[in-house]
């Protein structure tokens, strides 16, 4: 006979904290994804020129980016053909491995990375540094920093 565990229903507490993160994320994200609309990016756009900014040569692999963005191959397939078409990024073969590709950031990628990046400090210390203590960034810090630890070791499990 199996036994019926009893869900923990999330307390009053809980409750209101759990859907101010999600308001919160929803909100910010939006507020951050339209100041980027000027620039003709989106934030999964940024993401991708960031990281490969931050890669050795400018490059990753596409399965590293994938994993570093959040994205499935195939999804993140169809988001670098639109880059390559504004001329952000481009494919290149890996000679160690032929069926590896690498996307790289082109110069044109590069400097709108710059152009945009001062933006980009800007609207996040608007709408989420600025409105923080450094004791509350602290706080926050410390708070999301397990949870973070805790999905990244989920990442690809079922």
């Amino acid at each position: 006979m199996e036994t019926e565990t009893a869900t923990r229903w999330l307390t009053d507490a809980e409750q209101c904290a759990w859907r101010t993160h999600l308001e919160v994320n929803r909100l910010l994200t939006y507020q951050l994804e339209r100041d980027l609309q000027p620039f003709g990016l989106t934030m999964n756009d940024y993401e991708i020129l960031v990281n490969l900014s931050e890669s050795e040569g400018m490059r990753m692999r596409m399965s590293d980016l994938a994993a570093a963005t959040l994205q499935s191959k195939s999804r993140l397939s169809h988001q670098i053909t639109r880059m390559e078409n504004a001329n952000l990024v481009r494919r290149e073969n890996c000679e160690s491995d032929r069926r590896g590709l690498f996307a790289v950031l082109t110069d044109h990628g590069l400097e709108t990375m710059r152009k945009v990046a001062p933006h980009h400090v800007a609207s996040v210390r608007r709408h989420f540094i600025d409105l923080l203590s450094e004791d509350d960034l602290e706080q926050v810090h410390k708070s999301l920093r397990p949870i973070a630890e805790h999905l990244r070791g989920q990442r690809g499990k079922p």
